[in-house]
């Protein structure tokens, strides 16, 4: 099990506070690169489908949401250029149409939560937690967690902020 000292803002509900604290957890363990650790803690505590797909895009929305805003201050506010690339197998650029679905479910959504389009992102979740395989919602998740810890680390290294429960899961 993993421990780590908890920062929770005040002013989020009960139910965010407790997403966030399983998000937390979460990138601790994509950070030790334990990924099954980490989709355990993630998996939503409802046990009827429509409540868990509620709290798993809730979770998603979150994470690609502080992705954004991590790509945005990178991008000095949106004043520099912040490029997405995919890459195949073999480490070859390919385009987002060639990559597999969860990697092309993950791009299309932050990059609408970058352009301000978060119903566009919803949507995309949304579709993906509908029709994919579950195998598929997993690497979905597992994207969204390395993404951000990827995003939290560049940032905290040119010190940039971060919002505070990822940079304290990062530095745990």
């Amino acid at each position: 099990m993993l421990v780590f000292d908890r920062h929770v803002t005040p002013d989020r509900s009960e139910d965010e506070q407790r997403l966030v604290e399983k998000a937390q957890r979460a990138l601790v363990a994509i950070s030790l690169g334990e990924d099954a650790e980490a989709l355990d803690e993630v998996m939503p505590s409802a046990d009827e489908p429509d409540a868990r797909s509620e709290e798993t895009k809730a979770l998603m929305m979150l994470l690609f949401g502080e992705c954004s805003a991590m790509v945005s201050t990178l991008g000095d506010g949106g004043t520099a250029p912040v490029k997405v690339q995919v890459f195949d197998e073999d480490g070859e650029e390919v385009s987002i149409d060639q990559a597999d679905p969860p990697v092309r479910t993950a791009v299309r959504t932050l990059l609408a939560e970058v352009h301000g389009n978060t119903a566009a992102a919803r949507e995309q979740v949304e579709i993906a937690l509908a029709s994919a395989a579950p195998n598929e919602v997993d690497s979905l998740v597992l994207q969204a967690l390395r993404w951000t810890i990827r995003l939290s680390v560049e940032c905290l290294d040119r010190d940039l902020p971060v919002a505070s429960w990822i940079s304290d899961a990062v530095a745990d």
